[in-house]
């Protein structure tokens, strides 16, 4: 069995995820967990174990007749006596105030009841401004150190123990921190025994339904003193145990995370589909002018070859022909290109048909990616994919006029075919030459005679100058077939390179920000799951 995370673990959890959550989920959620995280180190930070205990109340409760009775004081003043400020006011016992405490409770009144060892010894009691005060600074009041102190006493009376403006605005929202709250019914001393069961016993049904089965009730009577040496008692054990603060944060930190897992919600999370990368690599080369391109290595393929190995009475014309490649900017090598070239093709743009082609690829992986994500992980997402819409020609650009083509191997054999072709072009124009010297010496009227050489009874002359002839294009025939071969070898190599390539822009411009994304919203549950253990 998995051992529970610390809460030290949980806070740290919890931090990570709303971390992750920025600018993907509620700014006021993610801010709200992370004034948890900072809020629970700095308490924990502070030195000691003191527990803090604040009462609160609505105007008439009794909250600082209370208050008086609990701490033995008469400290907190009653009835028209109060005076209307918005500080709360705190008590504490022992030799000496726990001042860093207070000041960062932002408590500036303060009293100590000086004690030596003993059940109180630890405790803070703070008594705040009434909840439903008109004065806004008093519920500012109230509402701030409501999230600050570790136990929370709510002192209601027989009349307005149901009122909504504390259920709803406090006690609904606060369900989280059942545990550590306790609910008081004062004035018990104006009820009959039956109406304060009935009233116990409605208020407990209210708190019940209101999903705060774990929060004590209790029933007093500052005046009297009925039932407060039970509160005290509980009070004493409370600050005995020394856990409440962790218990205060802990169920702090399963709130936030809980509202954290709404906001990211629960739902499988997509996966990048291999066909839908496959289609916007497809869109993707298209755009690029990856079959322009190919188109080019097979021609480029077959006029080269066709200057190496044809017939040099005829190739001599395919030199005035611009080389397919080259003219594209295309398979350039570095000593083909000058210092100062950037890598940059004289491809067309894409045209319209194909940009519509490459949005619809992109927006059918956003489609796959974003169904059932939040709606704010959706909205990054599709940043991320669009995001670097305006560099992507120019890295497609980029990538296509970097990859090696292998234009400078598999034509070894052509070495020999030129050789062969020089040679029998060099018996054609010998066999040419001797066949023309007789005219010549004839014609010029020189009395010299040439010996008749023969062989297998065919004249030497006439086999070196048709032989020159009909082996320089036979062999010229024969070395376009394999030239041919060699053109469509080279398209394919050069379509799986330049795919390759595409798909490199691709994985890097457009599928890795969307996994990083789906790979942080993992995360962001994750940590949400081990802060809410």
């Amino acid at each position: 069995m998995a051992e529970r995370p610390t809460l030290a673990g949980r806070l740290t959890a919890l931090g990570e995820a709303a971390e992750l959550s920025r600018g993907r989920a509620s700014a006021d959620v993610v801010d709200a967990a992370l004034a948890v995280t900072q809020r629970a180190g700095e308490r924990l930070a502070i030195a000691g174990d003191h527990t803090v205990v604040a009462l609160a109340g609505a105007t008439g409760s009794g909250k600082s007749s209370t208050f008086n009775a609990l701490s033995g004081t008469q400290l907190a003043m009653t009835g028209v006596r109060r005076p209307t400020t918005s500080e709360a006011m705190a008590v504490s016992w022992g030799t000496e105030q726990p001042v860093e405490l207070l000041d960062w409770l932002g408590v500036t009144r303060r009293h100590l009841v000086a004690t030596g060892e003993g059940p109180w010894r630890n405790v803070v009691l703070l008594d705040l401004p009434d909840h439903d005060s008109t004065e806004m600074a008093h519920r500012l009041t109230v509402d701030r150190l409501v999230e600050l102190v570790d136990m929370l006493v709510w002192v209601v009376d027989p009349q307005k123990y149901a009122d909504g403006a504390l259920h709803d605005g406090y006690l609904k929202p606060l369900a989280d921190h059942a545990d550590v709250m306790v609910v008081v019914l004062n004035q018990a001393d104006r009820l009959t025994p039956e109406q304060l069961r009935h009233a116990l016993a409605d208020l407990r049904r209210l708190l019940d339904s209101e999903g705060l089965q774990a929060t004590q009730v209790l029933a007093v009577s500052a005046l009297t003193g009925e039932g407060m040496a039970d509160l005290r008692a509980l009070l004493e054990q409370t600050a005995a145990a020394k856990a409440m603060t962790a218990k205060r944060f802990a169920a702090d930190v399963s709130r936030h995370a809980g509202l954290l897992e709404a906001e990211l919600g629960s739902g499988r999370l997509p996966t990048i589909e291999t066909r839908d990368v496959d289609r916007l690599n497809d869109s993707m080369a298209e755009a690029a002018g990856v079959p322009q391109v190919v188109d080019g290595v097979a021609r480029a393929w077959r006029h080269r070859g066709t200057i190496a190995t044809g017939w040099p009475m005829v190739t001599w014309l395919q030199r005035f022909r611009p080389d397919p490649l080259r003219r594209l900017r295309v398979g350039l090598g570095p000593r083909e290109l000058s210092p100062t070239d950037v890598s940059r093709t004289s491809l067309p743009k894409a045209n319209a048909v194909q940009r519509a082609r490459l949005d619809a690829s992109l927006r059918g992986l956003i489609e796959t990616t974003t169904e059932g994500v939040p709606r704010g992980w959706a909205d990054r997402i599709r940043e991320a994919a669009r995001g670097n819409e305006r560099v992507l020609a120019d890295r497609l650009d980029a990538a296509v006029a970097r990859t090696d083509l292998r234009m400078n191997s598999g034509h070894g054999w052509w070495v020999l075919v030129t050789i062969l072709q020089w040679v029998l072009f060099a018996a054609l124009v010998v066999g040419g030459v001797w066949l023309l010297l007789p005219w010549l010496f004839l014609w010029f009227q020189v009395p010299l005679v040439l010996p008749e050489v023969t062989w297998q009874g065919w004249p030497v002359p006439t086999l070196l100058f048709g032989g020159g002839i009909v082996g320089g294009i036979v062999l010229a025939l024969l070395s376009r077939v394999f030239v041919e071969v060699g053109a469509r070898v080279k398209a394919r190599t050069a379509r799986r390179l330049l795919t390759d390539a595409i798909g490199e822009v691709t994985a890097t411009e457009v599928v890795a920000p969307v996994r990083a994304e789906l790979e942080r919203l993992a995360s962001a549950r994750a940590a949400v799951r081990r802060a809410r253990q």
